[in-house]
């Protein structure tokens, strides 16, 4: 499949913003944005007051990129273009879907659409919970697995508040020939009896491309974005300065009473609420 690019080639290059480390608290991004700026943080364009995105990081050193992923429901059609592109490109079967899109109800009895892909949770349970360190966090914060190392006990998937890791069972796959070996950043071919899951396509972003599921969506829904430069990309090529797009728009994340501080941010359609509201 062919790769978006950023802004004609490389979106990391549109701004130079220094990633600052800290702490980051989701409920809200206005919430945590508000809490932000009583304790000395900066207001930004437009009266957005609170820390730029990249004071959100949370890694032990500082590193050229902070990657994380903004789901906006409002344009979500449900159409799992997202799922197609992620299994073409990753080669997967038709249960092994890293990017799921959900049918939600709401209270009001009324259906949406919930794409769902690994969370890059912050405090990720399936890292703690693996006995022999195949999952690991990357200075990117992206949570990768090695299936080099990986024994198949499964404490990972059990641990995962969001169902977003799979067991490899198929033995049956048709993989291309590659002129590259497999690497938990593209874990192609699979490794039977391991476990696999999505990597938010960090090669590709590391590259200066798209993943996969944000350059496969045509209605623009999904939106890579650096806490570093403080931008994110969707795959129709908008633009957006990302701490300013999730305060304006009243992001927020999935499951926050699980503490995993995600670093996949949703904004809402129609005031749905993640965490009350059930998948059909």
């Amino acid at each position: 499949m062919s790769k978006v690019n950023f802004s004609r080639r490389k979106f990391l290059k549109i701004t130079g913003a220094t990633a600052a480390v800290g702490t980051i608290e989701l409920v809200t991004y206005k919430a945590y944005a508000a809490t932000s700026s009583s304790s000395g943080s900066m207001s930004g364009a437009n009266g957005v007051t609170g820390m730029s995105a990249a004071s959100m990081a949370n890694t032990q050193a500082p590193a050229d990129h902070q990657w994380v992923m903004v789901i906006d429901l409002r344009y979500c059609n449900g159409c799992k273009s997202c799922t197609a592109a992620c299994q073409k490109a990753h080669y997967l079967t038709e249960d092994q879907t890293w990017m799921s899109v959900f049918t939600m109800t709401d209270g009001l009895g009324k259906t949406y659409s919930m794409p769902r892909p690994c969370m890059q949770c912050e405090n990720p349970p399936c890292l703690h919970v693996c006995p022999v360190h195949a999952t690991f966090r990357t200075d990117q914060g992206v949570t990768l697995v090695n299936q080099g190392r990986c024994i198949g006990c499964r404490m990972c998937m059990a641990a995962c508040p969001y169902e977003a890791r799979y067991f490899n069972w198929n033995s049956s796959v048709s993989y291309p020939q590659l002129s590259v070996k497999p690497t938990p950043e593209f874990p192609v071919p699979q490794r039977l009896g391991t476990v696999g899951k999505c990597t938010f396509c960090v090669g590709n972003l590391n590259d200066g491309y798209l993943s996969e599921c944000a350059s496969g969506c045509a209605m623009g829904v999904i939106y890579n974005g650096d806490m570093v430069t403080d931008v994110a990309v969707n795959g129709n090529g908008n633009t957006v300065k990302l701490s300013q797009f999730l305060y304006e728009n009243d992001a927020v994340s999935y499951k926050p009473s699980q503490d995993t501080h995600p670093r996949v941010w949703y904004i809402l359609g129609h005031g749905q609420n993640l965490d009350t509201d059930v998948a059909s």
